[in-house]
Protein backbone atom coordinates (compact mmCIF):
# COMPACT_ATOMS: atom_id res chain seq x y z
CA UNK A 1 0.00 0.00 0.00
CA UNK A 2 1.21 3.68 -1.28
CA UNK A 3 1.31 5.85 1.56
CA UNK A 4 2.13 9.69 1.71
CA UNK A 5 5.31 10.52 2.34
CA UNK A 6 4.86 12.04 5.30
CA UNK A 7 2.77 9.75 6.37
CA UNK A 8 5.20 7.23 6.21
CA UNK A 9 8.18 8.91 7.29
CA UNK A 10 6.42 9.05 10.70
CA UNK A 11 5.42 5.75 11.23
CA UNK A 12 9.05 4.95 10.49
CA UNK A 13 10.07 7.57 12.87
CA UNK A 14 7.35 5.77 15.57
CA UNK A 15 8.13 2.29 14.41
CA UNK A 16 12.31 2.48 15.45
CA UNK A 17 14.83 -0.39 14.64
CA UNK A 18 16.39 -2.14 17.61
CA UNK A 19 19.05 1.07 16.99
CA UNK A 20 16.51 3.66 18.20
CA UNK A 21 14.50 1.57 20.32
CA UNK A 22 14.34 3.92 23.50
CA UNK A 23 12.31 5.96 20.89
CA UNK A 24 9.64 3.24 20.24
CA UNK A 25 9.57 3.02 24.05
CA UNK A 26 9.31 6.90 24.91
CA UNK A 27 6.83 6.45 21.98
CA UNK A 28 4.89 3.24 23.65
CA UNK A 29 4.59 5.54 26.95
CA UNK A 30 2.94 7.99 25.50
CA UNK A 31 0.30 6.13 23.62
CA UNK A 32 -0.36 4.61 26.90
CA UNK A 33 -0.15 7.68 29.33
CA UNK A 34 -3.31 8.74 26.68
CA UNK A 35 -4.97 5.52 27.16
CA UNK A 36 -5.24 6.10 30.79
CA UNK A 37 -6.22 9.29 31.02
CA UNK A 38 -8.98 8.99 28.29
CA UNK A 39 -10.08 5.80 30.53
CA UNK A 40 -10.15 7.62 33.46
CA UNK A 41 -12.41 10.56 32.09
CA UNK A 42 -14.94 8.32 30.33
CA UNK A 43 -15.05 5.88 33.07
CA UNK A 44 -15.37 9.08 36.09
CA UNK A 45 -18.36 10.68 33.73
CA UNK A 46 -19.92 7.51 33.01
CA UNK A 47 -19.78 7.42 37.08
CA UNK A 48 -21.45 10.57 37.53
CA UNK A 49 -23.76 9.95 34.80
CA UNK A 50 -24.94 7.16 36.10
CA UNK A 51 -25.35 8.54 39.71
CA UNK A 52 -27.53 11.41 38.70
CA UNK A 53 -29.68 9.42 36.64
CA UNK A 54 -30.55 6.39 39.23
CA UNK A 55 -30.66 8.80 41.80
CA UNK A 56 -33.29 11.32 39.46
CA UNK A 57 -35.18 8.02 38.14
CA UNK A 58 -35.69 6.54 41.68
CA UNK A 59 -37.17 10.16 42.63
CA UNK A 60 -39.12 10.56 40.02
CA UNK A 61 -40.74 6.91 40.44
CA UNK A 62 -41.14 8.15 44.23
CA UNK A 63 -42.46 11.07 44.56
CA UNK A 64 -45.08 12.89 42.14
CA UNK A 65 -43.84 15.47 39.43
CA UNK A 66 -45.99 18.69 40.59
CA UNK A 67 -47.53 19.44 44.25
CA UNK A 68 -50.46 21.76 44.06
CA UNK A 69 -51.51 23.81 47.30
CA UNK A 70 -54.98 26.19 47.66
CA UNK A 71 -55.20 28.81 49.97
CA UNK A 72 -57.69 27.21 52.36
CA UNK A 73 -57.06 23.84 51.27
CA UNK A 74 -58.93 21.56 49.06
CA UNK A 75 -63.04 20.77 50.29
CA UNK A 76 -63.51 18.01 47.52
CA UNK A 77 -60.44 16.73 46.50
CA UNK A 78 -62.51 14.30 43.84
CA UNK A 79 -63.71 17.26 42.09
CA UNK A 80 -59.91 18.76 42.22
CA UNK A 81 -58.53 15.99 40.87
CA UNK A 82 -60.71 16.19 38.04
CA UNK A 83 -60.27 19.47 37.39
CA UNK A 84 -56.60 19.00 37.82
CA UNK A 85 -56.15 16.15 35.55
CA UNK A 86 -58.25 17.91 32.91
CA UNK A 87 -55.13 20.13 32.13
CA UNK A 88 -52.85 20.08 29.61
CA UNK A 89 -50.18 17.50 29.98
CA UNK A 90 -51.49 16.37 33.43
CA UNK A 91 -51.87 12.93 33.46
CA UNK A 92 -53.16 12.12 37.05
CA UNK A 93 -54.00 13.62 40.31
CA UNK A 94 -53.92 12.50 43.76
CA UNK A 95 -54.33 14.06 47.08
CA UNK A 96 -52.11 14.20 50.45
CA UNK A 97 -52.00 15.33 53.69
CA UNK A 98 -49.26 15.95 55.08
CA UNK A 99 -47.21 16.18 58.52
CA UNK A 100 -44.88 14.91 61.44
CA UNK A 101 -45.00 12.28 64.04
CA UNK A 102 -43.43 10.25 66.90
CA UNK A 103 -43.53 6.74 66.13
CA UNK A 104 -43.00 4.55 68.87
CA UNK A 105 -42.62 0.50 69.36
CA UNK A 106 -41.06 -1.34 72.44
CA UNK A 107 -37.98 -1.39 70.58
CA UNK A 108 -37.93 2.19 69.65
CA UNK A 109 -38.76 5.75 68.59
CA UNK A 110 -38.45 7.43 65.56
CA UNK A 111 -39.34 10.71 64.22
CA UNK A 112 -41.37 10.20 60.48
CA UNK A 113 -43.02 11.92 57.95
CA UNK A 114 -47.15 10.79 57.70
CA UNK A 115 -48.73 11.39 54.41
CA UNK A 116 -52.48 10.63 54.28
CA UNK A 117 -53.23 9.67 50.94
CA UNK A 118 -56.35 7.76 48.65
CA UNK A 119 -54.15 4.28 47.85
CA UNK A 120 -56.30 4.40 44.53
CA UNK A 121 -55.52 7.95 43.12
CA UNK A 122 -51.83 7.35 44.42
CA UNK A 123 -51.01 4.11 42.39
CA UNK A 124 -51.67 7.01 39.15
CA UNK A 125 -48.97 9.45 40.59
CA UNK A 126 -46.09 7.77 42.28
CA UNK A 127 -44.83 4.20 42.54
CA UNK A 128 -45.55 3.10 45.79
CA UNK A 129 -48.13 0.75 45.33
CA UNK A 130 -45.10 -1.69 43.31
CA UNK A 131 -42.27 -0.75 45.81
CA UNK A 132 -44.80 -2.66 48.77
CA UNK A 133 -42.74 -5.66 49.61
CA UNK A 134 -45.05 -7.10 52.23
CA UNK A 135 -48.60 -6.31 52.44
CA UNK A 136 -50.61 -3.81 50.15
CA UNK A 137 -51.23 -0.37 50.01
CA UNK A 138 -54.75 -1.07 49.13
CA UNK A 139 -55.04 -2.55 52.75
CA UNK A 140 -55.17 1.02 54.02
CA UNK A 141 -58.46 1.31 52.95
CA UNK A 142 -59.85 -1.82 53.85
CA UNK A 143 -58.87 -1.97 57.23
CA UNK A 144 -61.42 -2.36 59.80
CA UNK A 145 -59.50 -3.34 62.70
CA UNK A 146 -59.20 -1.80 66.79
CA UNK A 147 -56.80 0.32 65.76
CA UNK A 148 -57.10 4.08 64.39
CA UNK A 149 -56.30 2.91 60.73
CA UNK A 150 -53.70 1.45 59.06
CA UNK A 151 -49.98 2.24 57.95
CA UNK A 152 -47.37 1.89 55.03
CA UNK A 153 -43.96 2.32 56.64
CA UNK A 154 -40.54 1.74 55.31
CA UNK A 155 -38.59 -1.16 55.28
CA UNK A 156 -35.38 0.80 57.18
CA UNK A 157 -37.87 2.29 59.39
CA UNK A 158 -39.50 -0.95 60.42
CA UNK A 159 -36.08 -2.46 60.83
CA UNK A 160 -35.09 0.40 63.46
CA UNK A 161 -38.95 0.02 64.94
CA UNK A 162 -38.99 -3.49 65.11
CA UNK A 163 -42.51 -3.95 63.71
CA UNK A 164 -43.70 -5.91 61.07
CA UNK A 165 -46.86 -6.70 59.16
CA UNK A 166 -49.68 -7.43 61.62
CA UNK A 167 -47.62 -5.18 64.37
CA UNK A 168 -48.92 -1.89 66.47
CA UNK A 169 -46.96 1.31 66.47
CA UNK A 170 -48.05 4.49 68.29
CA UNK A 171 -48.11 7.70 66.45
CA UNK A 172 -47.75 10.83 68.37
CA UNK A 173 -49.04 14.38 66.71
CA UNK A 174 -48.66 17.92 68.03
CA UNK A 175 -52.12 17.89 67.02
CA UNK A 176 -53.22 14.86 69.16
CA UNK A 177 -52.66 16.41 72.56
CA UNK A 178 -55.11 16.20 75.07
CA UNK A 179 -55.69 19.23 77.29
CA UNK A 180 -55.34 18.39 81.09
CA UNK A 181 -54.64 20.20 84.25
CA UNK A 182 -50.70 20.20 83.88
CA UNK A 183 -51.21 21.05 80.13
CA UNK A 184 -51.76 19.39 76.90
CA UNK A 185 -50.58 15.75 77.23
CA UNK A 186 -49.51 13.69 74.11
CA UNK A 187 -52.41 10.89 72.67
CA UNK A 188 -50.72 8.49 70.76
CA UNK A 189 -52.92 6.93 68.50
CA UNK A 190 -52.32 3.23 67.51
CA UNK A 191 -51.82 2.27 64.01
CA UNK A 192 -51.35 -1.29 62.43
CA UNK A 193 -48.40 -1.95 60.32
CA UNK A 194 -50.74 -3.56 57.03
CA UNK A 195 -47.55 -3.05 54.53
CA UNK A 196 -44.01 -2.59 54.22
CA UNK A 197 -42.37 -0.40 51.03
CA UNK A 198 -39.04 -0.24 49.66
CA UNK A 199 -38.59 2.53 47.25
CA UNK A 200 -34.63 2.60 47.46
CA UNK A 201 -34.70 6.02 48.26
CA UNK A 202 -33.03 6.21 52.31
CA UNK A 203 -35.33 9.25 53.27
CA UNK A 204 -38.65 7.64 52.01
CA UNK A 205 -37.38 3.76 53.19
CA UNK A 206 -36.49 5.39 56.98
CA UNK A 207 -38.76 8.29 57.32
CA UNK A 208 -42.54 7.35 55.92
CA UNK A 209 -45.03 6.22 56.79
CA UNK A 210 -48.34 6.30 54.47
CA UNK A 211 -52.09 6.78 56.12
CA UNK A 212 -55.37 6.65 54.86
CA UNK A 213 -57.27 10.13 54.35
CA UNK A 214 -59.37 9.65 56.93
CA UNK A 215 -56.53 8.84 59.56
CA UNK A 216 -54.56 11.69 58.11
CA UNK A 217 -57.40 13.87 58.90
CA UNK A 218 -58.06 12.69 62.70
CA UNK A 219 -54.07 12.67 63.48
CA UNK A 220 -53.56 16.21 62.66
CA UNK A 221 -57.65 17.04 63.33
CA UNK A 222 -58.40 18.69 60.12
CA UNK A 223 -60.82 18.26 57.62
CA UNK A 224 -59.55 18.96 54.34
CA UNK A 225 -56.71 18.03 52.15
CA UNK A 226 -53.85 19.87 52.07
CA UNK A 227 -52.05 19.14 48.92
CA UNK A 228 -52.55 17.52 45.78
CA UNK A 229 -49.79 15.54 43.79
CA UNK A 230 -49.80 15.61 39.70
CA UNK A 231 -48.44 13.37 37.10
CA UNK A 232 -47.55 14.83 34.11
CA UNK A 233 -46.67 13.19 30.39
CA UNK A 234 -42.86 13.81 30.94
CA UNK A 235 -40.77 14.40 34.29
CA UNK A 236 -38.74 17.04 32.66
CA UNK A 237 -41.63 19.49 31.77
CA UNK A 238 -42.83 19.75 35.38
CA UNK A 239 -41.08 22.52 35.99
CA UNK A 240 -43.26 24.25 32.81
CA UNK A 241 -46.26 22.83 33.86
CA UNK A 242 -46.09 23.83 37.57
CA UNK A 243 -45.42 27.24 36.35
CA UNK A 244 -48.32 27.49 34.40
CA UNK A 245 -50.84 26.09 36.58
CA UNK A 246 -51.62 29.52 38.73
CA UNK A 247 -52.38 31.48 35.33
CA UNK A 248 -54.94 28.63 34.21
CA UNK A 249 -56.48 27.90 37.96
CA UNK A 250 -56.27 31.47 40.25
CA UNK A 251 -53.70 33.20 42.20
CA UNK A 252 -54.87 31.32 45.30
CA UNK A 253 -53.19 28.36 43.82
CA UNK A 254 -49.44 27.69 44.73
CA UNK A 255 -46.79 25.19 42.97
CA UNK A 256 -43.63 23.19 43.18
CA UNK A 257 -41.99 20.26 41.35
CA UNK A 258 -39.59 17.88 42.06
CA UNK A 259 -36.85 19.26 40.24
CA UNK A 260 -36.89 22.47 42.41
CA UNK A 261 -37.53 20.40 45.24
CA UNK A 262 -34.37 18.17 44.42
CA UNK A 263 -32.26 21.18 43.10
CA UNK A 264 -29.45 21.24 45.58
CA UNK A 265 -28.76 17.51 45.58
CA UNK A 266 -28.50 17.84 41.61
CA UNK A 267 -27.09 21.11 41.97
CA UNK A 268 -24.08 19.48 44.17
CA UNK A 269 -23.70 16.30 41.75
CA UNK A 270 -23.31 18.67 38.87
CA UNK A 271 -20.65 20.40 40.85
CA UNK A 272 -19.29 17.16 41.75
CA UNK A 273 -19.23 15.61 38.00
CA UNK A 274 -17.76 19.30 36.79
CA UNK A 275 -15.18 18.93 39.51
CA UNK A 276 -13.46 15.48 38.74
CA UNK A 277 -14.05 16.18 34.89
CA UNK A 278 -11.27 18.83 35.27
CA UNK A 279 -9.20 17.16 37.82
CA UNK A 280 -9.13 13.82 35.33
CA UNK A 281 -8.33 16.28 32.26
CA UNK A 282 -5.49 17.67 33.81
CA UNK A 283 -3.95 14.06 33.94
CA UNK A 284 -5.00 13.64 30.13
CA UNK A 285 -2.61 17.02 29.75
CA UNK A 286 -0.14 15.95 32.06
CA UNK A 287 0.04 12.79 29.65
CA UNK A 288 -0.68 14.98 26.29
CA UNK A 289 3.42 16.41 27.72
CA UNK A 290 4.99 13.14 27.35
CA UNK A 291 4.28 13.51 23.64
CA UNK A 292 6.47 16.77 23.54
CA UNK A 293 9.09 15.28 25.32
CA UNK A 294 9.15 12.29 22.99
CA UNK A 295 8.98 14.58 19.85
CA UNK A 296 11.61 17.01 20.83
CA UNK A 297 13.82 13.72 21.83
CA UNK A 298 13.34 12.74 18.23
CA UNK A 299 13.72 16.32 16.59
CA UNK A 300 17.35 15.78 18.51
CA UNK A 301 18.14 12.36 17.21
CA UNK A 302 17.14 12.85 13.54
CA UNK A 303 18.28 16.10 13.00
CA UNK A 304 21.02 14.68 10.35
CA UNK A 305 18.03 13.03 8.74
CA UNK A 306 15.61 16.12 8.78
CA UNK A 307 18.75 17.79 7.05
CA UNK A 308 19.26 15.64 4.36
CA UNK A 309 15.50 15.61 4.08
CA UNK A 310 15.70 19.36 3.12
CA UNK A 311 18.84 19.21 0.84
CA UNK A 312 16.57 16.60 -0.89
CA UNK A 313 13.96 19.24 -1.25
CA UNK A 314 11.87 18.96 1.53
CA UNK A 315 10.26 22.15 2.67
CA UNK A 316 9.43 23.37 6.00
CA UNK A 317 6.26 22.62 5.87
CA UNK A 318 6.67 18.94 4.56
CA UNK A 319 8.93 18.43 8.01
CA UNK A 320 6.37 20.17 10.02
CA UNK A 321 3.48 17.76 9.04
CA UNK A 322 5.88 14.78 9.37
CA UNK A 323 6.32 16.03 13.41
CA UNK A 324 2.48 16.89 13.60
CA UNK A 325 1.37 13.68 12.23
CA UNK A 326 3.72 11.71 14.95
CA UNK A 327 1.82 13.32 17.60
CA UNK A 328 -1.61 12.63 15.81
CA UNK A 329 -0.94 9.08 15.37
CA UNK A 330 0.34 8.70 19.40
CA UNK A 331 -3.11 10.60 20.48
CA UNK A 332 -5.44 8.34 17.90
CA UNK A 333 -3.76 5.40 19.32
CA UNK A 334 -4.01 6.62 22.87
CA UNK A 335 -7.42 7.87 22.47
CA UNK A 336 -8.62 4.78 20.65
CA UNK A 337 -7.33 2.21 23.04
CA UNK A 338 -8.73 4.43 26.18
CA UNK A 339 -12.22 4.40 24.14
CA UNK A 340 -12.08 0.63 24.09
CA UNK A 341 -11.18 0.10 27.83
CA UNK A 342 -13.05 2.80 29.33
CA UNK A 343 -16.37 1.40 27.50
CA UNK A 344 -15.50 -2.14 28.38
CA UNK A 345 -14.69 -1.13 32.13
CA UNK A 346 -17.98 0.71 32.35
CA UNK A 347 -19.92 -2.59 30.42
CA UNK A 348 -18.42 -5.11 33.08
CA UNK A 349 -18.86 -2.53 36.25
CA UNK A 350 -22.51 -1.50 35.33
CA UNK A 351 -23.76 -5.09 34.07
CA UNK A 352 -22.67 -7.40 37.03
CA UNK A 353 -22.84 -4.14 39.60
CA UNK A 354 -19.71 -3.94 40.73
CA UNK A 355 -19.79 -0.67 42.86
CA UNK A 356 -21.45 -0.86 45.90
CA UNK A 357 -22.26 2.30 47.83
CA UNK A 358 -23.59 2.85 51.21
CA UNK A 359 -27.06 4.02 51.06
CA UNK A 360 -27.06 6.11 54.15
CA UNK A 361 -24.56 8.58 52.16
CA UNK A 362 -25.79 8.28 48.40
CA UNK A 363 -29.38 7.42 48.82
CA UNK A 364 -28.82 4.17 46.51
CA UNK A 365 -26.86 0.72 46.74
CA UNK A 366 -25.30 0.71 43.51
CA UNK A 367 -24.51 2.87 40.85
CA UNK A 368 -24.75 2.24 36.93
CA UNK A 369 -22.08 3.31 34.58
CA UNK A 370 -23.61 5.25 31.91
CA UNK A 371 -21.86 6.34 29.13
CA UNK A 372 -24.05 9.58 27.59
CA UNK A 373 -22.59 9.33 23.74
CA UNK A 374 -22.01 13.29 23.89
CA UNK A 375 -19.37 13.03 26.73
CA UNK A 376 -17.54 10.12 24.75
CA UNK A 377 -17.57 12.00 21.74
CA UNK A 378 -16.39 15.17 23.27
CA UNK A 379 -13.70 13.28 25.30
CA UNK A 380 -12.46 11.72 22.17
CA UNK A 381 -12.38 15.17 20.58
CA UNK A 382 -10.88 17.54 22.98
CA UNK A 383 -8.21 14.43 23.53
CA UNK A 384 -7.05 14.47 19.93
CA UNK A 385 -7.15 18.46 20.19
CA UNK A 386 -4.61 18.29 22.97
CA UNK A 387 -2.40 16.17 21.44
CA UNK A 388 -2.35 17.84 17.81
CA UNK A 389 -1.71 21.29 19.97
CA UNK A 390 1.09 20.17 21.86
CA UNK A 391 3.05 18.98 18.51
CA UNK A 392 3.19 22.52 17.15
CA UNK A 393 6.36 23.57 18.88
CA UNK A 394 8.45 20.27 18.05
CA UNK A 395 7.39 20.15 14.43
CA UNK A 396 8.08 24.14 14.36
CA UNK A 397 11.88 23.32 16.14
CA UNK A 398 11.99 20.32 13.60
CA UNK A 399 11.21 22.91 10.72
CA UNK A 400 13.56 25.46 11.70
CA UNK A 401 16.68 23.01 11.32
CA UNK A 402 19.50 24.51 9.04
CA UNK A 403 21.21 22.04 7.12
CA UNK A 404 24.46 23.11 6.80
CA UNK A 405 24.53 23.02 10.75
CA UNK A 406 22.96 19.80 11.07
CA UNK A 407 25.67 18.42 8.58
CA UNK A 408 28.94 20.34 9.19
CA UNK A 409 30.57 18.00 11.44
CA UNK A 410 28.88 14.56 10.00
Amino acid sequence: MNLPFEVYVSVRYLVARRKQASMASTSLISVLGVTVGVTALIVALALMTGLQQELRDRIVGAQAHVYVWKVGGFDDYEAEARILAALPRVEAAAPAIQGKALARTRDGEVFINVKGIDPRLEETVSGLAEAVERGSLSALTAYDGPALGGVVIGAELARDLGAFVGDEISLVTAASGTLSPMGVLPRPRRMEVVGIFRLGLLDYDTAYGFVALDAAKRLFRTDRVGMMQLRVDDPYAAYGVAEALPGQLGESYLTDDWSRLNSSLFEALSLEKMAISIAIGLIVLVATLNIVSSLIMLVMEKSRDIAILKTMGAGARVVRRIFVLQGAIIGLAGTTAGAVAGYVICTVMDRYRLLRLPMDVYQVTYVPFIIEPLDFWVVLLIANVVCLLVTLHPSRHAARIDPAEALRYE
